[in-house]
């Protein structure tokens, strides 16, 4: 099955290509998951959206710069979306990705690796639960989240005490890897 792992901030200076590096190598040494990670921050990802909404065309026509980014959703199995949260939710350029797109997320699993402040990153998926509901693919319950990251991880990008997300990461892999399997064989079925 094929795991998408998605950057969700493009912030200058971000730490969430760290955070998705130990995600990503969490969900390899797992072994079930073919694993693509996507940093939306290399997308052309405009603020202006398709002129017809998605319940009206799917599949809008999108500019050039986006076609990698829809070939990869496409492609996925599952998704995993690793986000901050900023102002109490998540960032601007992965709910763009996210508007832009409407078939890639149907019937398929997502997990939320969190990462922030005091919060770490837990109302950005609150609300991230309720986009993709909304687009008919299945949000996992279990989740990674990283409060105060920066006392968490060292200068190399380490966990200093990596025991309790390793095992939140584990059980998150195992729910997605059944889902995943569950809504592939429910697609298949329905083609």
């Amino acid at each position: 099955m094929k795991l998408a792992v998605i950057i969700g901030s493009v912030r200058e200076g971000r730490f969430g290509p760290t955070v998705a590096a130990w995600f990503a190598e969490r969900a390899l040494a797992d072994g079930r998951f073919e694993v693509d990670v996507i940093d939306l921050a290399e997308a052309e990802l405009p603020n202006a959206l398709p002129a017809m909404p998605p319940a009206l065309e799917p599949d809008p026509p999108r500019p050039a710069g986006m076609r990698d980014l829809s070939d990869r959703l496409d492609a996925a199995d599952a998704f995993v979306i690793v986000t901050p949260d900023y102002n109490r939710s998540y960032p601007a350029a992965l709910k763009s990705a996210i508007d832009w797109h409407f078939t890639q997320w149907d019937a398929k699993a997502v997990g939320f690796v969190g990462y922030s402040g005091a919060t770490g990153g837990l109302p950005a998926i609150e609300h991230l639960r309720a986009v993709f509901t909304e687009l008919n693919a299945h949000p996992v319950r279990d989740y990674v989240t990283f409060p105060r990251y920066y006392l968490l991880f060292d200068d190399q990008g380490e966990l200093r005490e990596p025991e309790e997300p390793a095992a939140a990461a584990t059980a998150m892999l195992d729910q997605l890897h059944w889902w995943a399997g569950a809504l592939v064989a429910a697609r298949c079925g329905t083609r």
